[in-house]
């Protein structure tokens, strides 16, 4: 009986500093989104998060401990590693690489103000960039693999069609179109998938009726 009780405790610690940890990545989350990742402050995160500097520090350690954590809670809210496998997984090469174009959009389309954050904090210290430049190759190296599932199908060298991608994912992109220009993530998904279509492949694929 006791033991289930100490059992019981244990279990709502963590649920508690799990709850915390949330609340204080949110609260980060919304400040880097309005001040920028440099202007915000540990002490301005406390504050917004209604808890103690003590605990911030306790729950993460650095502020960029924060960033790593508002990033993969974006990527899971995303899906963006099961979608990943679902697009490799389909058997037309076409649905493959307009597959890519899903998947991309996806990820933006989730929570586009953590791109924009990532992008603000690019100029930081060393284990910050460090931290980013690891979230960037991650992201590049699922990109290259959809692209390099459709390698047979290319009417240009894989590594040129992997960088066109790359070029044409950069956040400026949809930035300009979607947030800039009012496109509908649906109509940046298909001039997208169009686009690398088109310029991959000669346009030999075609959508899936």
């Amino acid at each position: 009986m006791v033991a289930e009780v100490k059992k019981q405790i244990s279990s709502y610690r963590r649920e508690q500093a799990e709850a915390t940890k949330a609340r204080i990545a949110e609260a980060a989350r919304s400040l880097f989104a309005r001040d920028g990742y440099s202007a915000t402050s540990m002490d301005a995160i406390a504050r917004q998060a209604g808890v103690g500097n003590r605990t911030v520090y306790a729950a993460f350690g650095a502020k960029r401990e924060i960033l790593n954590a508002i990033c993969e809670e974006w990527l899971r809210r995303a899906g963006a590693r099961p979608l990943a496998e679902q697009v490799l997984g389909a058997s037309d090469p076409g649905a493959r690489l307009r597959g890519a174009a899903h998947w991309l959009t996806v990820l933006y389309a989730t929570d586009f103000d953590v791109v924009r954050i990532l992008d603000s904090a690019i100029d930081e210290d060393q284990e910050t960039r460090e931290l980013l430049r690891g979230k960037l190759r991650g992201r590049n190296r699922v990109m290259d693999s959809l692209i390099a599932s459709v390698e047979p199908d290319l009417t240009v060298p894989v590594a040129d069609a992997q960088a066109t991608f790359r070029a044409l994912a950069a956040s400026g992109v949809y930035g300009e179109l979607v947030v800039e220009s009012g496109w509908s993530p649906q109509r940046f998904e298909s001039w997208l998938a169009d686009t690398l279509v088109s310029q991959l492949t000669d346009g030999k694929l075609k959508r899936a009726e």
